[in-house]
Formats: structure tokens, sequence, C-alpha cells
């Protein structure tokens, strides 16, 4: 789990350095759902203008459009949260086997679905979200970003098709502030807020089609070129940053496939008894208790040999002989016993006891403290 975390936060550290925060515009949760919502909300109530309008009237048409709409998130948070579950029950089964506890994780996590997707929106990414924040540390001169051409967009004015007036192509219609999701004006540069989805790009291309002026005008582009554009300054994958993240995540993913292909598929703990830590028995002998949990990894039922290899005058009490089911962790009671001249040369009062536990194929060896004063 460590290792998929650090290839995940490698990856999306190296995404970002090229091509921006294309994760926050496409990929993440917040901004799925979020469309995913808005999505639903057009079907029922329209598109902006129309809901402008319905939210002034006072009819049944406005109160059927909204509970159809809320009817519908709560039906998509149900479903996300019920998802959500499934990762961690058996899917098939988990109808019949809900509890209170699954319920409550489903109703919680579809509560959550609701306001964030439903009501917080775009707030989660300007006041909540720490990604915005860190962003520009991972940024470069090469990357690729949403970009306002000033050269060629000022000095704003209206665009009547003279071509020999001092206007830039920029008519100050305000469609890209409109319907950016944080609200920004991306005209004024690069910002904290802007999620990269691109929204502001789709509506400055109609209106420069609108009115016969080439497309463009906003754009993904690199700082580099937009300052100069030549050729050379262009968007390039291959560079420095890119080699140093891919030896990052070509190391870390040799270690985590080295880890897996040697991975041990045989686990075995002792834990002695604290309470009590030691019984004398009759003869003079001491006798400490252990808990032994024996993990199988294999897809196959094992019976393993349980022994204590050392000190030698240790004698094993309980269960030797150990069945595990696959994929199961067994735990059982055994006793070590120690005679009285060996106690009595123990002057410590302590030491290690070393188990054993094989079978025909493998074994493994743990050690534990025994106790005898």
């Amino acid at each position: 789990m460590a290792g998929i975390l650090v290839v995940a936060a490698v990856t999306l550290f190296f995404v970002t350095s090229l091509f921006g925060r294309i994760w926050c515009g496409y990929a993440c949760f917040q901004t799925v759902w979020t469309d995913l919502f808005i999505a639903c909300e057009k079907i029922f109530q329209g598109d902006r203008n129309q809901r402008i309008l319905l939210d002034r009237k006072n009819s049944f048409e406005k109160y059927w459009r909204k509970a159809a709409t809320h009817i519908s998130w709560i039906i998509i948070s149900l479903i996300t949260g019920y998802g959500f579950v499934m990762y961690f029950n058996d899917a098939i089964t988990l109808p019949q086997n809900i509890n209170f506890g699954v319920l409550g994780w489903i109703i919680g996590i579809a509560a959550a679905t609701y306001v964030m997707a439903g009501f917080a929106r775009e707030h989660v990414c300007t006041y909540m979200c720490p990604y915005s924040r860190f962003q520009s540390a991972m940024f470069d001169n090469n990357t690729l970003i949403i970009s306002y051409d000033q050269k060629r967009g000022e000095p704003r004015g209206k665009w009547d098709g003279d071509s020999s007036k001092k206007v830039g192509h920029c008519i100050d219609c305000k469609q890209c502030v409109v319907v950016c999701p944080t609200g920004i004006d991306i005209r004024n540069g690069l910002q904290m807020e802007c999620i990269a989805c691109g929204l502001c790009i789709d509506a400055c291309d109609n209106v420069m089609k609108k009115i016969g002026l080439p497309t463009g005008l906003i754009r993904y582009d690199t700082m580099a070129h937009l300052l100069d554009p030549k050729p050379e300054k262009k968007f390039k994958i291959l560079k420095p940053r890119t080699f140093f993240y891919g030896a990052i995540l070509t190391a870390v993913c040799a270690i985590m496939l080295k880890s897996l292909i040697f991975k041990s598929k045989l686990e075995i703990s002792a834990i002695p008894d604290r309470n009590p830590l030691y019984v004398k028995l009759s003869d003079g002998s001491i006798r400490n208790g252990y808990t032994v949990r024996v993990i199988n990894k294999t897809h196959q039922k094992k019976v393993f040999e349980l022994s204590v290899i050392s000190p030698q005058e240790a004698i094993l009490k309980g269960s030797e002989l150990i069945e595990v089911q696959a994929n199961e962790v067994k735990t059982v009671k055994v006793f070590v016993i120690f005679p009285q001249n060996f106690v009595e040369k123990n002057e410590e009062g302590r030491g290690l006891v070393e188990f054993l536990i094989k079978n025909e194929a493998e074994s493994k060896k743990v050690e534990a403290v025994f106790i005898s004063k």
C-alpha cells in the first residue's frame, strides 16, 4: 500500500509538471461528481439562464423540477456510498449482510457526496483542497497551462471587422468568466483557483468563430511559447523533469516488483504471555506461555510442524502440528518448559527462545523472550 501511494503521488507530480492541473480538471473525484450533478441539473432545470428564470417562478413546475433534481442527486450519492462499501465487503453477498455499521458508512459517504458535489462544488477546490497551494512548485515555463494571449487580445474592444483599428481580438464579452466554475478571469493570468477544466477555452473559441476571428485566444500553451512564440519554444514532453520523475517512478516500481516477487508466503509471530510472566512447576522447572500466530498467504491449505530449536533444553508443550487454511491466520497457544538445571544456570533470569515452523516446502524462524525469574 505504501508503494502504491508513493507511485500515485510521484505520477501526480509528474503529470502536473508536464500538463498542469489536468487531474483537477478532468479526473478529480470532486470534479467528476460535480459534473455529473450539473448534468442532472441541466436535464431537469435546463441551462444557466433557464435555471435563473425558473428560480424566479413560484409554480408547480419549479418545485417538481427541483425535487427531481435532488432525488437524482440522492440516488447517485447512495450508489456512490454503496460502491465504496463494496470495496471492503463481499459485493455479491453484501445486500444480505448489511448491518448498522455498513449502513452508516453508506449513508455517511452518500451525505458527503450530496453536499460536496451538489452544494460545495468549486468551493472545495478553492478553500479545502491543498493541491492548488503547492502546485506552483511543480510548474515551470514549459508546463502546459491555460493561457490568455495578451499580445493578440489587448487592447480589448468591440470588433467590427476593421483590421486597421488598433483593437485586440478580445471583445471583452466575459464569457470566459461566466463559464469558469471557480469564477476567475483567466485574462488576469494563471491563478490558484484555476482547475484547468478548459471551459473558458471552449467559450472563447465559440465567440471567435461567431465574429470570424481565429480561435486560440485562450488556449493550452506554455509560458515560454506565449512570451516568445517560436517553434522551438513549443511544448515538449522530453525535458529534464521528464527523465527525473521517470527515474523515480522506475525505481519505486522496481522496488515494489521485487518485494512482490520475493514476498514471503509464510509469516509467524510468537507473543509471550504477560500475566503471568512465568509459572514455577512442582519439579522446579519454569513454564512460559506463548501465543503463536501463523499466516498462510497461499491459496492452498498447509500443515506445519512447530518446534523449539533454541535453547536445546527447552521442551515444547502444545500444538506441534498446525493446520492453516488458504489465506488464513491461525492462532495457537503453546507452552515452553525450561528444566530446573537450565534455570539455575541462567543467572539473568531471561533470554531468547527460538521457534521453527516448517513443512516439506518452506520454513520460518522466530524469536521470543523467555523469563525464569
